[in-house]
């Protein structure tokens, strides 16, 4: 019996369907999560999905967290490859938010520096005001 032959798909047709996996899911997931989340589509060799996430980040559609080991769609594509999040440690809840004046403080910093930056994710890592009010009702 023949198998049937896969159809390739272009770089550009990867990305879409990769960055459409993470907005789909709404939170962090790891590389591996979003294989599982597009093998339907074809898109099932690691590399491949590696490469597309690279891509992605580089066109400021997508952002590593370096400490949840995971990657989520950009939600302010107009920053360029600078970005603030917040991480829930209790719920898993993770916020992108824009603070040009801690983007602006840091690069002030990296200029005087003559520090060359190639990307800025910054992660604040705490309780997000849910988990932390009922902390403080079950206190």
């Amino acid at each position: 019996m023949q198998q049937k032959p896969t159809k390739r798909r272009s770089a550009a047709d990867q990305d879409k369907i990769i960055v459409a996996a993470l907005r789909d899911a709404g939170r962090p997931v790891s590389a591996y999560e979003l294989i599982d989340q597009v093998k339907g589509t074809g898109v099932t060799a690691p590399p491949t999905v590696y490469r597309a996430l690279q891509r992605l980040i580089d066109d400021g559609l997508a952002h590593r967290l370096e400490s949840l080991n995971a990657f989520v769609a950009c939600n302010h594509p107009h920053h360029a490859n600078k970005a603030v999040f917040a991480i829930c440690d209790a719920c898993g809840a993770v916020t992108e938010f824009d603070s040009a004046s801690a983007i602006k403080a840091l690069q002030t910093w990296a200029k005087g520096a003559e520090f060359q930056v190639r990307s800025m994710t910054l992660e604040l890592r705490g309780k997000c005001k849910a988990c932390a009010a009922a902390g403080s009702a079950a206190g």
